[in-house]
């Protein structure tokens, strides 16, 4: 092919110039050369790899650690025109043969893949026989032990050296520390790769950290106030309900999105979000990853973080176009005190984790050295009260056991519902002349399903809904009447889990390979909390200069948007005037910080310091209702 780099960037994506480090990686790819890429987020690291691979003959091979990532660049380089498949889970052994077939034949440029799948003897064979131009290791950081979302799946990685010496390897991340990048060079055995940081620094993101005894109140102000889109950030799934209701009731376009929400039912709120019929996501950690929304003007995590990377990279999904956007954690000191319990208590040691791989095992009736293909439906929240066990220890664990491949474990809300007829034809029959209602329904279901006598018979509710013209919801309704009629056995089993067993059990064994890697994970995540801590509690450096400072880059020039930033700007005599006045009014009456503000004029940046230091002084207090009194 002959097309240069800016005239595939043309062509495809409508772009004149290269940003950042993008043309020199590019360079580098087309000669031929390994690269390490370390760009921010948002810093465009897709097009590094897809503009050299669309020059060059042959496959570009895609590394990438979610279904969702995966899906996402897929649906995208298809909607341009350009031939991409990806291999997500639960394809059937004749489908992935058939779409490794179509590689190798059927001149696609890009093969997108998980890690695990990597692993199938299968997909080894047919990458040999394959025309690789490149292989790219996305979210790079993953492969080592000391990044942030280390997945052992990672390390097979290497074998692709082994399937084709001689294509250039390419390894991309937006967060990963010194030690972080050396580990991904060896581990992928970069041959004297093309290393290339371009700067994490966004100079257009405002960093805040709000200690806030009233967050509602602060979120539904920062919410009101922003033109185009927003991502809150929490930690549970009850939680990002909880605020997307309150920030309706107060007239804010919000929805929620987590893993307990069906499939169906994410891509419907992502598409509102994404073209604006909604501009506020509240959604768990997983949210926005591979997703390139430009006009995110506000993140706002609620919760506190677990590591700096985490924070980076999540609230670096603002200001991608360029405009100024904020990034605020609002905190408070229960949250401080709490955090360590949340994070550190809820860490599963070797011992814990081997008590959780047997009752899974158990739960499913899967005998000692036996090894099951088949993909089970997990209800969390039963497995845990069955079992009495503490649902954050037991949540870590079976990540443990997913991230080391001993079992894929994967969120995906489903309902299976299940019927068996239990009378015999002639009362059926009778059945359906005295209830006219249901006899078109019942019908349809004898027409639909063989077998419905002799066995329990899973029911495709979506398929049922659109043969009957009937709403699901009053599906179940009919299924529940025939129940209680008699006529039929019917169940209905809800669970969150998907789980797939990748391993034969072994008990002790199966855990004891990677027991000394619990320990350390253990010892890291402790240090990785810790620092963010160090972070919201650091209220005299730049926040930018802090973080940065974490990814071992050196930033001398202070950002001047950040609250460190304003808080110096605006000079200790304005905040001393501002705690005079409040104290002034709270002898009159209790006010909320939105009051104090209108009330005495005075700026959000400088109320906000002024309350914090009353505070920490014990001049005042917060009372029930979130407003503050002095003692």
């Amino acid at each position: 092919m002959n097309n240069t780099p800016k005239e595939i960037l043309s062509k495809y994506w409508g772009f004149d110039s290269f940003r950042g480090s993008q043309e020199e990686i590019i360079n580098a790819i087309s000669n031929g050369q390994d690269v390490l890429g370390l760009l921010p987020t948002g810093g465009g690291k897709s097009l590094c790899f897809q503009v050299p691979a669309l020059m060059k003959e042959g496959i570009c091979i895609v590394i990438s650690p979610l279904v969702a990532l995966i899906e996402n660049q897929v649906d995208n380089l298809q909607k341009l025109g350009i031939k991409a498949i990806g291999l997500k889970g639960g394809l059937k052994f004749t489908e992935v043969d058939k779409l490794l077939d179509n590689c190798i034949y059927g001149s696609y440029k890009f093969l997108y893949l998980s890690p695990e799948r990597l692993q199938q003897e299968l997909v080894q064979e047919r990458i040999k026989a394959m025309n690789v131009s490149m292989f790219v290791i996305d979210e790079a950081h993953c492969i080592s032990q000391w990044g942030h979302d280390f997945r052992p799946a990672y390390l097979s990685c290497s074998i692709l050296r082994e399937l084709h010496p001689t294509p250039p390897m390419v390894a991309l991340t937006a967060t990963a520390t010194k030690r972080v990048s050396d580990d991904i060079i060896s581990s992928l055995d970069l041959n004297y790769p093309f290393v290339v940081k371009d700067s994490f620094f966004r100079k257009n993101i405002g960093f805040g950290v709000i200690l806030t005894e009233d967050k509602n109140g602060r979120l539904k102000q920062y919410c009101q106030q922003i033109k185009h889109s927003a991502i809150v950030y929490v930690r549970s799934r009850r939680k990002a309900e909880e605020l997307s209701k309150f920030l309706v009731k107060n007239n804010v376009k919000a929805t929620f999105y987590h893993g307990g929400v069906d499939q169906k039912m994410k891509t419907e709120r992502l598409n509102l979000w994404l073209e604006d019929k909604v501009q506020v996501m509240v959604a768990t950690n997983a949210f926005g990853m591979g997703i390139d929304k430009p006009d995110v003007e506000l993140v706002v995590h609620y919760q506190i973080p677990d590591s700096l990377e985490n924070y980076f990279q999540e609230a670096g999904r603002a200001g991608r176009n360029g405009d100024f956007a904020k990034a605020i954690l609002l905190t408070n000191t229960t949250d401080k005190v709490l955090v360590k319990k949340q994070f550190i208590d809820i860490l599963p040691d070797v011992a814990y984790v081997k008590m959780i791989y047997k009752k899974l095992n158990t739960f499913f009736q899967i005998g000692y050295g036996e090894f099951t293909e088949a993909k089970f439906h997990l209800n969390f929240n039963e497995f845990c009260n069955i079992y009495k066990l503490n649902t954050f220890l037991t949540y870590n664990a079976l990540q443990l056991l997913d991230r080391n491949s001993v079992l894929s474990l994967s969120e995906n809300f489903s309902k299976k519902i299940t019927i068996k007829f239990i009378t015999d034809k002639d009362t059926l029959y009778r059945y359906i002349d005295k209830n006219s209602k249901l006899a078109d329904f019942i019908k349809v279901v004898l027409r639909t399903y063989g077998g419905l006598f002799e066995f329990d018979t899973q029911i495709n509710m979506y398929l049922l809904s659109k043969k009957t013209a009937i709403s699901e919801s009053l599906l179940h309704q009919n299924f529940e009447q025939l129940a209680k009629d008699e006529i039929i056995e019917y169940t209905s089993v809800s669970s969150d889990l998907e789980i797939l067993f990748l391993v034969p059990r072994d008990d002790d064994r199966t855990i004891n390979i990677f027991a000394r890697n619990i320990e350390e994970q253990n010892q890291l995540k402790i240090e990785k909390v810790t620092k963010m801590l160090n972070y919201i509690e650091n209220d005299t450096v730049c926040r930018s200069i802090q973080l940065l400072e974490y990814f071992g880059e050196v930033q001398e020039k202070e950002c001047g948007i950040c609250d460190v930033c304003i808080s110096q700007k605006l000079g200790n005599t304005d905040v001393v005037h501002a705690k005079i006045k409040i104290i002034q009014l709270l002898k009159q009456k209790t006010a909320g910080s939105q009051e104090l503000e209108k009330r005495l004029n005075i700026n959000q940046d400088i109320v906000i310091a002024a309350l914090q230091e009353l505070l920490e002084d014990n001049y005042v207090t917060l009372n029930t209702i979130n407003e503050y009194q002095l003692l």
